[in-house]
């Protein structure tokens, strides 16, 4: 199963939902099926994507907000799932792509590539209730569909191959995909 598979199922259920990406391919991926003024791409802050969704959602409790990360990622803050677990927002939604690599920096093999580091199994005993481990795209849609109608805290981490976009180049900086988000933030936020 390919990541960029994964994130094109996910795409149409997006559209109303805060989507805060990892650097690199997932944000790669998700911007070129048609980026969204609800969507902040992460960028150069590898580790912390977890933090800003749980920041949106606690302070957003009204919207439902999704993380898509990566296992490299998550490894340099697995604090992040203890927070996460600690913290329980019931409309967040933390999908890890888990691709054995760090393929954004580099392709190096990441710790779950030898099969000893269960990111699932890390949610899971950080206190994370509902965590589902998946490897194929009907598990994948399946969970994730669990996941978006759950009023509860959840974590998918769905192993993929380690490949990522064709090209990485996105016609949207950093500052400014930041205040267009934060401006979206705020209009969705007045019209409630």
């Amino acid at each position: 199963m390919e990541r960029a598979q994964c994130i094109a199922m996910l795409y149409p259920e997006l559209e109303d939902k805060l989507v805060v990406t990892i650097m690199g391919a997932s944000a790669q991926e998700l911007y070129d099926l048609g980026h969204r003024e609800n969507f902040f791409y992460l960028q150069h802050a590898m580790g912390l994507a977890s933090s800003i969704g749980l920041g949106l959602a606690l302070h957003l409790p009204e919207e439902q907000v999704i993380v898509l990360d990566g296992d490299g990622s998550v490894l340099m803050n697995l604090g992040g799932l203890a927070t996460l677990a600690r913290y329980r927002p019931k409309n967040l939604l933390h999908i890890i792509f888990d691709n054995g690599s760090l393929l954004s920096t580099g392709g190096f093999d990441s710790h779950t590539t030898a099969g000893i580091t269960d990111l699932a199994a890390i949610a899971r005993g950080a206190g994370i209730e509902h965590v589902a481990a998946v490897d194929s795209p009907m598990d994948f849609g399946e969970a994730a569909v669990e996941a978006l109608e759950r009023d509860d805290l959840s974590v998918i981490v769905a192993k993929v191959k380690a490949v990522g976009p064709d090209n990485y180049g996105m016609d949207l900086a950093l500052p400014e995909n930041a205040f267009r988000f934060k401006r979206c933030v705020q209009e969705r936020k007045a019209a409630r």
